[in-house]
């Protein structure tokens, strides 16, 4: 079972990346500085330039938010000079962190975490270091309404929502969306949108089209034609307020929210292959996730109002 034992030196880095909403960034490095590892931890804030105008002051809020930060072992904040965006920052950032530390723990300024996620991410990564097929750790589960499953499983979507990885496994992160879209034949697309339940297919074809920009969905990608595993707790260590309508990949939402598990993981699987109650469980739940016709429609009504 897991090594609560870690030493600092084993500890994984954060990498926070932030923008333009100091609110969320507040509450999220609040909820990380409350964390049983906070302390012993080196944080990086990545801060991206801004895209307009408009964004600046905004911007300079969160930088500076970012520079008076405390209650960790290090604090470095990298202020780009230029708007990377998202995906380009969190690509880089990632690839610069593993490289110098050979893992990483990955948040954005949207998740608010549980004061046992750094306890979690960090122990799972050294329990499951040598494990190739253990490519992803996740702290966010959806409300899932089977309440027997393991404390924590394997699955096979990644959750970009608090996460962390190795160095051997970020080696096999492919960007390039024509080399993964020749990988997949009509089987594996059902079994990568977990059997139509998950529109992860349909942001792949975006992602080609130009229609979005997502590391996320070519890191799942990546790890699904690898045929590699997600670790996830079946109760969540991480809530996204990001579904607010601020931020810049995100609507009115609140089918994904969730209460964060006060509780810490104990139990890590030994066996290292897909749970299947847990993999049904999600299924039903993203199959009713919207709720019926009039639960949508309202819903479509509030996001267009609000």
């Amino acid at each position: 079972m897991p090594n609560s034992k870690i030493t600092m030196q084993q500890l994984a880095p954060i990498a926070l990346f932030v923008y333009n909403r100091p609110d969320h960034t507040r509450r999220t490095l609040i909820h990380l500085q409350k964390n049983v590892l906070a302390e012993e931890s080196r944080l990086y804030i990545f801060c991206d330039a801004a895209k307009t105008d408009a964004d600046r002051d905004k911007v300079e809020q969160v930088r500076q938010i970012a520079r008076e930060t405390t209650g960790f072992k290090s604090v470095r904040v990298i202020e780009r000079d230029h708007n990377l965006g998202l995906a380009e920052s969190i690509i880089s950032g990632v690839t610069q962190l593993v490289y110098e530390y050979g893992k990483v723990i990955v948040f954005e300024d949207d998740l608010l975490s549980s004061p046992y996620t750094l306890e979690y991410f960090n122990e799972a990564l050294t329990y499951y270091a040598s494990q190739e097929k253990v490519m992803h750790i996740g702290a966010y589960m959806y409300n899932l309404k089977d309440k027997d499953l393991p404390e924590s499983f394997f699955y096979r979507a990644a959750s970009s929502w608090g996460w962390a990885t190795w160095a051997r496994s970020w080696n096999h992160f492919e960007p390039d969306i024509d080399k993964l879209i020749a990988q997949f034949d009509t089987l594996s697309i059902i079994r990568f949108s977990i059997e139509g339940k998950m529109n992860f297919w349909r942001q792949i074809q975006e992602f080609k089209a130009g229609k979005n920009n997502s590391w996320a969905i070519r890191w799942y990608a990546s790890i699904f034609l690898k045929d590699g595993l997600t670790l996830n707790p079946a109760r969540s260590l991480i809530n996204n307020i990001g579904h607010d309508g601020t931020g810049v990949h995100s609507n009115r939402e609140n089918m994904y929210d969730v209460h964060i598990s006060q509780q810490p993981v104990k139990k890590f699987p030994d066996v290292i292959e897909e749970n299947e109650k847990a993999y049904q469980a999600i299924k039903h739940f993203l199959a009713h996730r919207k709720g019926n016709l009039f639960k949508r429609m309202v819903r479509f009504v509030k996001q267009r109002v609000g």
